[in-house]
């Protein structure tokens, strides 16, 4: 009796693996513009990354090309494109006059970085689709490459701000790697039908975002950094007063009740 093993499928799905490509070409693309110090295009190369990022999943779970390759590859350009690339950019522009210190606030954030994709990547099936463990690593990069962008526009020179950028560094690269839970919105379903009054607030989003791109982009995702450790917080409040003891008056008054 002869056994016929399975044949191991070659060959790659092109069109979700180019979209990967893209993004990992722009976090490239973001490095070499820092070096040549274009900063505000190395930004907008950060947030294109983004963009492409997000799309190639979409089109993967779209065209059912889904594949272990394809989310291996994903994750290796999210940490140059997330990781790397604006932690180098960072440095470039404004850590460099720190000596150390700088360099140190850059690798933090890279780790963190690094760190974070590795967590996910093992919590895949696992966790609650509904929320992510720790700030997304493409919404770390936005508000790096927002700070630089927003600089850049208003004239502001990174050895300025250095102080501040390394702070920023290395307290987004801990939000990346902490437990804060921050919203996925996942569970939000683009295929329903929506009220005719959300497509005007949403061609308001798009004008608002045209009018001052670094800023509003900026704010966004640093909102959105700062909603995770408020609503971890609140959870907590909540759960200490479920479990606030009840004081004897109190429970007088219950059993003078019944």
């Amino acid at each position: 009796m002869t056994t016929h093993k399975s044949k191991r499928p070659r060959g790659i799905y092109l069109l979700p693996n180019l979209f990967t490509t893209a993004a990992l070409f722009s976090g490239f693309f973001a490095i070499l513009a820092a070096m040549n110090g274009h900063y505000e295009q190395a930004a907008m190369a950060i947030f294109a990354a983004m963009i492409l990022d997000g799309l190639d999943g979409r089109v993967a779970r779209m065209t059912n090309t889904q594949s272990a390759f394809g989310a291996e590859y994903d994750s290796l350009a999210d940490m140059v494109s997330f990781g790397l690339a604006p932690a180098l950019v960072m440095y470039q522009w404004a850590l460099t006059g720190l000596g150390k210190a700088g360099w140190l606030a850059a690798f933090v954030y890279t780790a963190g970085t690094a760190l974070r994709l590795a967590r996910f990547n093992t919590q895949v099936g696992i966790a609650d689709k509904r929320y992510f463990q720790g700030l997304p690593s493409p919404s770390a990069a936005a508000i790096m490459a927002g700070a630089i962008w927003i600089s850049v526009d208003n004239g502001i020179e990174g050895a300025d701000v250095s102080y501040i950028v390394a702070f920023l560094s290395v307290i987004v690269g801990l939000l990346m790697v902490s437990n804060v839970r921050y919203h996925s919105f996942k569970d939000v379903d683009f295929k329903g039908k929506v009220p005719f009054f959300v497509m005007v607030i949403v061609m308001l989003g798009f004008a608002v975002v045209l009018l001052q791109p670094p800023l509003v982009l900026f704010l966004i995702f640093f909102a959105y950094a700062i909603s995770g450790p408020v609503m971890t917080l609140m959870k907590l409040k909540q759960h200490r007063e479920g479990r606030k003891p009840v004081s004897a008056s109190e429970s007088g008054k219950d059993d003078k009740s019944v």
